[in-house]
């Protein structure tokens, strides 16, 4: 079996790019022990001009800002990470791909008051298809509410794409595998609906589209793609918080990200949503989502940026 280390392929590593299994660190490196990192999740597409990465500067503006949140000090500019993204899917001749910025501290000091700390930054891209499963794109996937909630939005800055955040959507994920779910819901500290364990939420209710505000999710860069879609096609969209139980009442449901692109959600905690099928809203916006990404919508043509 291959794993994510022994392949063949170049990861942009500090600002020059090195064979695939040459790219190892310490096991004495920083984010390794204490979690101080962030990245991002980024997909090229096959487009009729080319292969492009969607909303790439959106993404590293993220990443910066992310970095900043926790206090990383970023050694290269967003243009020269946005130009390492473009060069790591030409140097590994990749027509489609999921690439992963990674911004980590390194092996340079030991214990939470450190200091001397480099911070270091990876670009990786490889093959990766749907998220959720090709055929889940259709016909919805299973979810069930964690008994884990979201983090507190004071406590890990919850606002920031950051590596020791994901513990808690690694927790929520992997109870609702076991009890053979596809995916987690978890809710915020006051009990209501947030995201999934690495996905925005969406729900329809007679027409209209309902979202968690940004006080209980990660400001998704494809959930941003969606609403504005929405609008174009005429729906209205309102951010509010949401309770559960609206979760098991509403129309549709469906899930959105850079992975997970527009996925639907057919049961929640073993209630069908509506008929337990792909709902006509979440049809409608997928399509748009996809035609937008594999460049045949001329609106947005700018939110692609070719290889």
């Amino acid at each position: 079996m291959t794993t994510m280390a022994d392949r063949d392929g170049w990861i942009w590593y500090d600002g020059e790019m090195r064979p695939w299994r040459d790219c190892t660190t310490h096991v004495l490196t920083y984010t390794l022990h204490y979690g101080v990192g962030c990245f991002e999740g980024v997909r090229g597409y096959r487009t009729p001009q080319g292969t492009a990465i969607f909303r790439l500067q959106e993404h590293t503006q993220r990443l910066f800002n992310s970095a900043k949140i926790l206090g990383m000090p970023m050694p290269f500019s967003q243009d020269e990470l946005n130009a390492a993204q473009l060069d790591v899917l030409r140097r590994n001749d990749l027509k489609e791909a999921y690439l992963r910025p990674m911004v980590f501290y390194g092996a340079e000091g030991m214990g939470l008051r450190a200091d001397g700390l480099k911070t270091h930054v990876i670009v990786a891209a490889w093959t990766w298809g749907s998220y959720l499963g090709a055929d889940n794109m259709e016909r919805g996937i299973r979810v069930k509410t964690s008994s884990f909630q979201r983090n507190y939005v004071n406590s890990t800055m919850a606002r920031a794409k950051a590596n020791g955040n994901y513990i808690n959507s690694m927790l929520a994920l992997n109870e609702v595998l076991r009890d053979g779910y596809d995916e987690a819901i978890t809710l915020d500290t006051s009990g209501h609906v947030a995201e999934g364990s690495a996905e925005n939420i969406f729900i329809v209710q007679r027409g209209e589209i309902h979202t968690p505000d940004l006080n209980a999710c990660l400001d998704g860069i494809t959930r941003r793609t969606v609403m504005q879609l929405a609008a174009d096609h005429g729906y209205k969209v309102t951010e509010r918080r949401i309770t559960r139980d609206e979760l098991y009442c509403c129309d549709e449901a469906f899930f959105t990200g850079t992975a997970a692109e527009v996925t639907p959600i057919r049961e929640v905690d073993n209630r069908p949503v509506g008929d337990g099928t792909r709902g006509p809203v979440t049809t409608v916006l997928q399509a748009a989502y996809l035609d937008l990404v594999q460049g045949r919508n001329q609106k947005y043509q700018d939110w692609l940026s070719h290889v």
